[in-house]
């Protein structure tokens, strides 16, 4: 567990089962109403413990920004892919109640998130993002990521084909 990290109103603390309604809640809706997840049926509120169990475990990051006490939205990463040679890279999700979106909220979760990967001696943050979320986009721009590709109509979902953006951070 880290101590919390504060910026412009914004503590950003270690996930705790308490969180997980909302984690749950912001899954739910990125699957059903956006192109964030690319997965046609959200997983159960259950699937969550498991999943947060299995992180901590791992020694993986999740952490929740918190707005006067409320949980405004999380943020966690994990490997980029299985193989060993990847070891030292890792892709992250972020995800922020629609209530808080354009407060800052996401630029302080991914600035402990990418202090907390730095610490953790990582070489490289990905970010993959669906090319039609331009906002997404341009927060990893401003955050630093460059974007290193993008996948034409490599995914499929509301009925339509959906490109993918790669961004990439260095962290060393």
């Amino acid at each position: 567990m880290t101590t919390a990290y504060a910026t412009n109103g914004v503590v950003v603390r270690d996930c705790t089962p308490a969180d997980l309604d909302v984690v749950h809640a912001l899954h739910v809706d990125a699957v059903l109403h956006s192109t964030a997840i690319w997965q046609e049926e959200p997983h159960p509120r259950a699937y969550f413990d498991g999943w947060l169990a299995e992180r901590r475990g791992a020694g993986l990051p999740v952490l929740v920004a918190e707005v006067d006490g409320v949980v405004a939205g999380y943020a966690s990463y994990s490997g980029f892919r299985p193989h060993a040679g990847y070891r030292h890279t890792v892709e992250h999700s972020v995800y922020v109640v629609e209530a808080f979106r354009g407060r800052g909220v996401a630029t302080v979760l991914m600035g402990a998130l990418v202090d907390r990967a730095r610490a953790d001696g990582h070489h490289v943050m990905m970010a993959g993002i669906c090319s039609s979320n331009t906002g997404s986009i341009a927060l990893h721009e401003r955050l630093g990521f460059a974007t290193v590709g993008v996948l034409p109509e490599v995914g499929r979902k509301f009925d339509r084909w959906l490109d993918l953006t790669l961004m990439r951070l260095p962290l060393a």
